[in-house]
């Protein structure tokens, strides 16, 4: 997954889509053109969709308020931040704002939003996530509750969600854009049950790592993007997630200043991160083409140092999910009626079924006999025997 550099379709990143390379994009408010922002969006992200060979994973952090690409100043609807969706206590406002936000998504084209964000504000002054009030909560049922309302809005026009930030940012003191992020002494289990409830509840399309270090999960002190202890142990194999997992940004300086971009590309995936996202948006940070980060995937797959498996594994979690972009809102609740009028039919065969084996009560192996014949004498006979 690339960021793009400009407000207008780029040939370049259409050549990359055109030849399979780049699988996803991702804008910022600086790819919202000035003027008549809507119609000019819709076709940019129209034109570079029909060149994709696969469905193309179109990708915005729309979560409201301060996270918000789409802003109203553009000619889009006015957003909310998590925590004042949440203040009313009730799903209305996260319902209204979600229904509005998707349906803004879905109409430009885009089909995967990173939200909602399911950090708990475990940390009232944490500088990027409760102090900006990206959190709808302290409490994880109230943030679990809001979270589903969000997502179910989404799912109703086609679009996609990604929970963040795994395995949760909520009690850090730092900023990942600015550097490393410890929550060693901060973390606490209870910072996984918004996405253990989720996943079992069938609400989790896709997932995002962050970038803090939790030596309480990895010995290592490997931050979760980086993670097999924390992204293959835990999200996979202990809360059972077999989706697709977004990276978030590997030009993020928790990572440039602690990891090489070769060594860093290596350790994601073999961590099990299915798509690498490179944004080409932090200041500072030199950009990374679609080609250059092929030759490293390509070079270390060559050495044996990621194993072929390990990337179609991703390939496969991918093309499921982008498969589900193909169904639309009504081809999905078709085929919903469908399989219930299915179930409804099975059942009332069996209630069927049922009722005539109570009513003719006849020797399984002599069915035919008994049904369509009359008794002779003898039967009767032995069957007036047994009754006395």
């Amino acid at each position: 997954m690339i960021g793009l550099a400009k407000a207008q379709f780029d040939p370049e990143v259409a050549a990359a889509i055109t030849k399979g390379k780049v699988g996803a994009i991702l804008l910022f408010e600086k790819n919202i053109p000035p003027t008549n922002s809507y119609t000019n969006l819709k076709k940019i992200l129209y034109s570079y969709q029909r060149l994709a060979p696969l469905p193309l994973f179109i990708c915005i952090d729309q979560e409201g308020g301060r996270v918000n690409r789409l802003k109203e100043k553009y000619g889009f609807p006015r957003s909310i931040t998590a925590a004042a969706m949440s203040k009313s206590k009730t799903l209305d406002s996260v319902r209204f704002y979600g229904a509005s936000t998707a349906s803004t998504l879905a109409g430009l084209g885009f089909n995967v939003n990173f939200a909602p964000v399911v950090d708990l504000a475990v940390n009232p002054t944490n500088p990027i996530i409760a102090k900006v009030e990206r959190s709808f909560s302290n409490n994880e049922d109230t943030v679990v509750m809001m979270a589903e309302a969000f997502i179910q809005e989404h799912r109703k026009v086609g679009v996609l969600t990604a929970l963040k930030h795994f395995p949760g940012h909520g009690s850090s003191k730092d900023d990942t854009h600015l550097g490393m992020a410890d929550v060693t002494k901060t973390w606490t289990d209870r910072e996984l049950i918004p996405y253990q409830k989720i996943i079992q509840d069938g609400y989790v399309d896709a997932v995002m790592s962050s970038h803090i270090v939790n030596e309480t999960l990895d010995k290592g002190r490997l931050p979760g993007t980086l993670s097999k202890d924390i992204l293959d142990g835990i999200l996979r194999k202990k809360l059972g997630f077999n989706g697709v997992v977004f990276s978030d940004d590997m030009q993020m300086q928790a990572i440039t200043k602690n990891y090489g971009f070769e060594e860093s590309i290596k350790l994601a995936i073999n961590a099990g991160i299915d798509i690498l996202c490179f944004s080409n948006n932090i200041t500072g940070s030199e950009n990374r083409t679609v080609d250059k980060v092929h030759e490293i995937i390509r070079m270390y797959v060559e050495r044996g140092e990621i194993s072929r498996e390990r990337i179609n594994e991703s390939y496969a979690r991918i093309k499921k999910l982008k498969q589900r972009l193909n169904d639309t809102t009504g081809d999905a609740l078709a085929k919903e009626l469908a399989t219930a009028n299915q179930e409804i039919m099975r059942l009332q065969q069996k209630v069927n079924q049922s009722k005539t084996t109570d009513t003719v009560k006849v020797d399984s192996n002599n069915i035919e006999k008994s049904v369509e014949q009359p008794l002779t004498k003898k039967e009767k006979r032995r069957l007036r025997k047994n009754k006395s």
